[in-house]
């Protein structure tokens, strides 16, 4: 940790590199803000920051363009120019903010130390991140590259509609631990599963998914999701899918009408129409051409129901039949349920007693 002076040898900030940071973050008192611009922030950041930008995202264009056409000098002055028309409500934001704060950009640089000297200056103690957005994003790739993930998994497995990831948050809220991979990934996994959700990339997936490994670490087993290698934008680690592939699995049934009541609620396709139906043109030429064109006509007309039975019985179904060979399902290990909560039960049982 260090300390950045003045001319006079007055404190102005203390520098936090991540190593240090890693330390602090558990405090509650303790809280990261974002100081680059809202299109950066919104493509990947440190989980659990704020967002308050030094520029917004046509300053901080206009700025480079200087910078690259000028001169650096140039793209200063006039970076000077923007912040000081609004530094009363940039200050007025942290001000608003009663826990200790940690100020971070791309790279530790210009943004972060700007801001966290002007805070200094009003009297409001910041701490600056070394190395930015940057260094943390070496340290979730390195971290995911070397980690040691010890608690075996339990892996659920079941047709598209059985309320997989309901389950399992039913049991993460009973006190299992759980890990969500569609919830991290900002995706359900399917060509529909997009819709009405923001899919993360890659950087937002990794951040996220080390933070939950990280507070499953110490626990007896974790629980997750049958999911391929890729979800959505999302690619698992390769050390996940071989933990998956050694785990315990879970087989689930449900019958047809409760996976299509499933969907219809998950989904609501009533409010997300257009979408719907683009996703199942990208798939419509992979199911026998009558059936398809009758799915088809169903969602046009908003029979979603039907639509979604006749997509279990002849797209999904058959591709995760297909898929499951690799596995032998073990009857021991086999539930069969009408409802999420009677499923949670069912695996409930099954499992080692937390202690």
């Amino acid at each position: 940790m260090g300390t950045s002076e003045s001319a006079k040898g007055i404190v102005m900030f203390q520098d936090l590199d991540w190593d240090a940071l890693t330390e602090l973050r558990h405090r509650r008192d303790l809280v990261l803000i974002d100081v680059r611009s809202p299109s950066e922030y919104a493509d990947s950041t440190i989980p659990g920051s704020l967002n308050i930008p030094l520029f917004d995202d046509a300053e901080r264009a206009e700025i480079g363009t200087i910078y690259k056409q000028d001169s650096v000098e140039a793209a200063k002055e006039k970076g000077l120019a923007v912040v000081s028309a609004k530094l009363p409500a940039f200050i007025r934001r942290f001000a608003e903010i009663p826990q200790n704060k940690v100020v971070f950009c791309w790279r530790g640089g210009m943004r972060s130390k700007t801001t966290a000297t002007v805070l200094s200056l009003m009297g409001i103690h910041a701490y600056r991140l070394t190395g930015g957005y940057r260094a943390y994003r070496k340290w979730v790739v390195d971290t995911l590259e070397a980690i040691d993930f010890r608690p075996p998994l339990y892996v659920l497995h079941g047709h598209t509609g059985t309320g997989k990831t309901a389950i399992l948050r039913e049991l993460s809220q009973r006190g299992y631990p759980v890990i969500d991979l569609e919830g991290i990934a900002g995706h359900r996994g399917s060509i529909f599963g997009h819709i009405g959700m923001p899919a993360h990339n890659q950087k937002t997936f990794d951040s996220l998914l080390l933070d939950e490994l990280t507070r499953c670490a110490e626990a007896p087993y974790v629980l997750i999701e049958a999911e391929s290698s890729r979800i959505g934008k999302s690619v698992l680690p390769g050390f996940l899918i071989r933990k998956k592939e050694e785990g315990r699995h879970i087989w689930l049934e449900m019958p047809t009408d409760a996976r299509v009541r499933h969907i219809l609620d998950d989904y609501q396709p009533q409010e997300h129409g257009k979408e719907v139906l683009d996703a199942y043109r990208r798939i419509k030429s992979r199911i026998h051409t009558p059936i398809a064109h009758e799915i088809e006509g169903c969602l046009l007309t908003e029979r979603y129901d039907k639509a979604v039975a006749m997509l279990l019985d002849h797209y999904y179904d058959p591709r995760y039949a297909h898929s499951s060979e690799d596995y032998s399902v073990d009857e021991q290990w086999a539930v069969r349920a009408r409802s999420v909560e009677e499923a949670a039960d069912a695996i409930a049982r099954l499992l080692p007693p937390l202690s």
